[in-house]
């Protein structure tokens, strides 16, 4: 997230009552997290095994748990609790709704067709020369592009799936994030596409969708990508360009996919993937998974 207008580390440290360490004047332009932080934003970490990897990110500010070095040109938030502090700033920035206000700031574009059950959140915008068919579901900043087409009942915008434990119950860390669909994109039915928790998550220009695919928060899917139905996408996923996947396929969080590469159908993927053909419960190339069946039939 980007603030409106730039903040200073003294007036976010008023919003959440934790220690300065660093120039009170320093400039905080937004919060993200780990994998999309850019300079002049707040990223959290609340465990010293990820210490090292906040501290020499590119975030400029760390909201951090105990008092440590502070490396040279970056500045401290000390919190017994960031992970609730960074949900305080994310609110205290962003306006929540979940659809219980009168809807404001909506843009559509010429010869768009809605269907008048489409639920809509607010400030939302629509390109020219879409469908959006019966009962779908638009959520809050949700950006849509040119000759778009939505099939019925698929969500845009939904929360992200991001949570802590906290005193034996589950804390959500909440998404303030959006959906960005390109344009020339379809989406098929009953498809969930979760918006980022500060940031985007984006389906590239020309890719199709078919039915009942779940894409995770912050997730980006590049151009002309083709998924096959019952996909589940992970968070903080990167789906290069022209990404064939066929269904069922399973994908753990943070992994990229090369530009080219097809996953055939049930692939589970649990790491970076360079450009080839998968498949197999963990991934790998199809040619060596064939290999390993005859060599296997060959034992009885």
């Amino acid at each position: 997230m980007t603030f409106a207008k730039p903040q200073t580390l003294q007036s976010i440290s008023e919003i959440i009552g934790a220690k300065m360490i660093g120039n009170a004047d320093f400039p905080v332009l937004g919060t993200n997290e780990i994998h999309r932080v850019k300079e002049g934003e707040i990223v959290f970490v609340n465990h010293p095994k990820y210490y090292d990897k906040a501290l020499n990110s590119a975030a400029t500010v760390i909201l951090i748990d105990k008092e440590v070095a502070c490396p040279e040109g970056k500045v401290l938030l000390v919190s017994k609790d960031p992970f609730g502090d960074f949900n305080k700033i994310n609110k205290h920035f962003t306006k929540i709704t979940n659809f219980g206000e009168t809807l404001h700031e909506l843009e559509v574009g010429d010869n768009t067709q809605i269907h008048s059950s489409v639920v809509i959140g607010n400030n939302v915008t629509i390109g020219s020369n879409c469908i959006i068919f019966p009962n779908v579901v638009i959520g809050d900043r949700t950006v849509i592009g040119d000759h778009v087409i939505i099939q019925s009942n698929t969500v845009l915008g939904g929360e992200a799936f991001y949570y802590r434990k906290l005193d034996g119950n589950f804390d959500r860390l909440v998404s303030i994030g959006n959906v960005i669909i390109e344009n020339n994109v379809e989406i098929g039915n009953n498809c969930t596409i979760d918006r980022g928790v500060t940031d985007s998550t984006i389906i590239g220009e020309g890719s199709v969708l078919d039915n009942q695919i779940q894409i995770g928060h912050d997730t980006i899917i590049g151009k002309k990508c083709l998924i096959a139905s019952q996909t589940g996408i992970a968070g903080c996923c990167v789906i290069e360009d022209e990404v064939t996947i066929w269904g069922q396929v399973g994908m753990a969080s943070g992994v990229r996919v090369e530009s080219g590469t097809v996953l055939l159908a049930k692939c589970g993927v649990n790491r970076d993937l360079k450009k080839g053909t998968y498949f197999g419960s963990i991934a790998e190339e199809f040619k060596q998974y064939l290999r390993k069946e005859v060599k296997l039939k060959n034992l009885k």
